[in-house]
């Protein structure tokens, strides 16, 4: 007993999204030397500026942050000023040049958490930065007495989840089995509404598969000539061997093994590229003619230069006669009864092959 199929997978799937707020402030600091001389950790602060829906400032101090820092540098921070918040951003701080570039103070490239939530921790401030005066000076970054602070603020916003989905696995689809199952339609006969007659062997079949495959099999069918309602055919000029692989094709689209088609391989695909060229079958035609132009050699090269002559295979035309023009077995070739039946029968062959090598003579020289 079959088991029961299983019911497909299913998975849930969520998104997790973070956005940010950016903003920038500019801090300016006129008479920058009166406020020098305030003391270790003192400062001035700019006003508030909104980021993110959370208020914030810039410190400065002047003298430093501690007792002992150099008199020559201040320092530099961000401050939190909302109550009881807490908040990760990232920042960036540039003492503005009054004629140049600015001079990059300090900066987070990852996000710092401020909170105002526990005075026991950084109080909503980070980052003390020392900066040299006189270099501040010199480099005219302070002039005229004025510091101009730009400082870029980035809030991360709190990460938003949105509600998970139901999603159905897609089921592995297994690759097509319908030549398979139509091969096994042939061999069951189950269903078969036509019967072929080849050298005394019946073949049973379905007339619309047949039909659906070959232009001729179908106006033989159901054409004026059948008129649909014939039920037994006899196939005239054809192995029945060759009709069992050309059924084969029919259902299945493929060549049946060669172990199948008897002992000797070369003489069945010429034979079944007849009856595909019979019943215009142009993709079996194709198969048979690739397979043959691999296998050429002096004993066989005439006779299938021959039949590609006979049946307009053109592909495997030029391959016999670039074969025949390049070998140096020409003279077994010529000896050959495949040769001088060519030579009676296809003499427009020779044609083609006398310009073909006076082509390939000039294209040397």
């Amino acid at each position: 007993m079959a088991a029961a199929p299983q019911p497909p997978r299913t998975r849930t799937a969520s998104r997790c999204t973070t956005g940010t707020a950016h903003a920038t402030h500019t801090f300016v600091v006129e008479g920058f030397s009166l406020h020098m001389g305030l003391g270790a950790g003192r400062f001035i602060r700019s006003a508030a500026f909104t980021v993110g829906g959370f208020d914030w400032c810039v410190r400065i101090y002047p003298d430093g942050l501690h007792r002992g820092d150099s008199g020559d540098s201040f320092c530099i921070c961000l401050e939190l000023l909302s109550e009881k918040a807490e908040v990760r951003a990232l920042y960036y701080f540039r003492l503005m040049h009054h004629a140049g570039a600015p001079w990059p103070a300090c900066w987070r490239n990852t996000p710092t958490l401020f909170t105002t939530m526990d005075a026991s921790k950084n109080r909503g401030l980070d980052l003390f930065k020392y900066i040299g005066t006189s270099d501040m000076k010199s480099s005219g970054h302070i002039h005229d007495d004025r510091l101009v602070i730009e400082c870029d603020v980035t809030v991360v916003k709190e990460a938003q989840v949105a509600e998970a989905a139901m999603i159905s696995e897609v089921p592995v689809v297994p690759p097509s089995d319908l030549s398979v199952n139509l091969g096994k339609l042939l061999e069951s006969e189950e269903g078969a509404d036509v019967k072929f007659i080849v050298q005394g062997e019946i073949f049973a079949a379905h007339k619309i598969v047949i039909a659906a495959r070959s232009p001729v099999f179908k106006a033989e069918l159901y054409g004026p000539v059948g008129e649909g309602n014939r039920e037994c055919i006899t196939i005239e000029d054809m192995q029945a061997l060759v009709f069992k692989a050309l059924l084969h094709f029919i259902y299945t689209d493929s060549l049946p093994a060669m172990e199948d088609l008897g002992s000797d391989d070369k003489e069945m695909l010429k034979h079944l590229l007849v009856a595909a060229d019979r019943y215009a079958m142009e993709r079996l035609k194709l198969i048979c003619e690739g397979i043959l132009c691999g296998s050429l050699d002096v004993e066989n090269v005439a006779t299938t230069l021959s039949l590609a002559d006979q049946h307009n295979c053109s592909m495997l035309k030029d391959a016999c006669i670039d074969y025949i023009n390049s070998s140096d077995r020409i003279n077994e070739v010529v000896a050959s009864q495949g040769y001088l039946h060519l030579k009676r029968a296809c003499p427009s062959v020779f044609v083609n092959m006398w310009e073909k090598e006076k082509v390939s003579k000039c294209q040397k020289s």
